[in-house]
């Protein structure tokens, strides 16, 4: 077996920490990953890796040889990326993960564009609403709405949204039309994320709050379907701007309290870390936070202008 794969197969695995994640992010099965790996340490007569039924670590010889290796790996990438861009030529598989409703939206709508200007790309464009780990699910790019907590990644902020409250008029026709944050004790408020019972939303309340304690009978890990409950007429839904596009909105729609929501949440592209930047990499980047905030501004002032009218 090839020498370079063994190493590169050894890398990748211990930046991954297991077989699987290293097969995704390298394009390999698993079975030749295991086979380099295997192969590399007999012919290196020690044991890189300890492998266990939860997780791959890295034995000390492994982190002595992870350390003298990774530079040249990357070196030899870098060197061939630059030959490759300097026929200005793209190609590779590029992983890109995003919140389901936003990637809908508005990536997906705009990866025909990327395709279009470098034919030899691929993408992989993975949609949930669920924090993956850009490690372990070998993404690399993660296009995320808020703060992110990946101490080993670049972080660049390329857009942003506000947040509203959003309800059917059918709904405030049967409830009423909150005008204060306390008045939402009264309302069927629609829970996004981990909390079941009870979410605080980011409110200007009496007093200054920052925040006010809501409740309601429906939660969900999808804002995709917390948006369908508002549609349904089922209560009340906090989420950003972007995801009322026209394409998810619905005449009936209206946005309440808007003169108490404060907050808004960046949009950033995030990677890890690395010496080497692929270029695949670098002008996927280069082109999504370019396309990322005109499609964000025309689909918003094109969509909500007409559709959503203010009841605060």
């Amino acid at each position: 077996m090839d020498r370079l794969f063994e190493i590169a197969a050894f890398i990748a695995v211990a930046d991954a920490g297991g077989f699987s994640a290293a097969a995704r992010h390298t394009g390999s099965s698993q079975p030749a990953i295991s086979k380099a790996l295997a192969g590399l340490e007999r012919r290196l007569g020690t044991s890189l890796l300890n492998r266990s039924t939860r997780k791959v670590t890295v034995t000390d010889q492994g982190r002595r040889y992870y350390e003298r290796m990774k530079p040249l790996i990357e070196a030899m990438d870098e060197a061939e990326a630059e030959v490759a861009s300097s026929k200005n030529q793209l190609s590779g598989l590029i992983r890109i993960s995003a919140p389901a409703t936003l990637g809908r939206l508005h990536i997906l709508p705009i990866i025909p564009e990327l395709l279009q200007q470098n034919p030899g790309l691929e993408v992989d464009l993975i949609l949930s609403d669920d924090m993956r780990s850009m490690l372990e699910d070998g993404i690399d790019l993660a296009i995320r709405i808020g703060p992110t907590n990946d101490l080993d990644a670049v972080v660049k902020r390329v857009a942003g949204t506000p947040v509203v409250c959003a309800g059917s008029r059918s709904y405030f026709e049967r409830r009423g039309i909150p005008r204060t944050p306390d008045d939402l004790a009264d309302h069927n408020c629609l829970l996004f994320g981990a909390q079941r019972e009870s979410s605080e939303w980011p409110l200007r309340g009496p007093g200054g709050r920052d925040s006010i304690t809501v409740r309601g009978n429906f939660s969900s890990n999808s804002i995709e379907a917390i948006r369908a409950a508002v549609l349904a007429g089922v209560g009340i839904g906090m989420m950003t701007r972007a995801s009322l596009t026209s394409e998810l909105s619905h005449p009936d729609i209206i946005t309440v309290l808007d003169g108490f929501v404060t907050a808004a949440r960046d949009i950033n592209l995030v990677w890890r870390q690395r010496r080497y930047v692929p270029t695949r990499l670098r002008r996927t980047t280069e082109f999504l936070a370019d396309a990322l905030p005109r499609r964000l501004e025309g689909g918003l002032g094109d969509g909500l202008a007409d559709e959503l009218t203010s009841a605060a």
